[in-house]
């Protein structure tokens, strides 16, 4: 493939990666690090974090894969995916601010803005170079 994917794409791609894998490594091991106080011992808190910890994992073994391909049209459904995931989760974190210990849920707030920002950035550039391949003689 002729088109080189962004460093600072590839670079924030390592990075979500990275995120994804140390999350779904903590629900499968050690959910109390993510969720202070979760009470494990019921079946449904253990449903509900191991499907969590199992959709995590498949998220990151498939940036991994898109990693590794350097594929820009992969790179769009990857970040597509980044991009809903952590919009949903710059409401959701704030709301509970114990698990956020010790940032103010303001502060997680503005770090998941800054996150999205780069995340809208890279997918609508990751997007622009898919079009030029589209639009490519072959």
């Amino acid at each position: 493939m002729k088109t080189k994917i962004p460093l600072w794409i590839n670079i924030l791609h390592v990075v979500l990666i990275l995120i994804l894998s140390s999350q779904a490594f903590s629900f499968y091991f050690k959910p109390e690090l993510v969720y202070p106080g979760i009470n494990i011992d019921s079946i449904v808190n253990q449903l509900s974090i191991y499907e969590l910890a199992g959709r995590t994992a498949t998220m990151a073994i498939v940036s991994i894969v898109v990693l590794l391909s350097q594929n820009p049209r992969f790179f769009v459904v990857a970040f597509l995916m980044h991009f809903l995931r952590e919009s949903q989760e710059m409401f959701i974190d704030p709301l509970n601010p114990l698990v956020n210990t010790p940032v103010p849920p303001i502060a997680d707030f503005f770090v998941h803005v800054f996150i999205v920002t780069l995340e809208l950035i890279a997918l609508i550039i990751l997007y622009k170079i898919s079009k030029r391949l589209d639009e490519a003689p072959n």
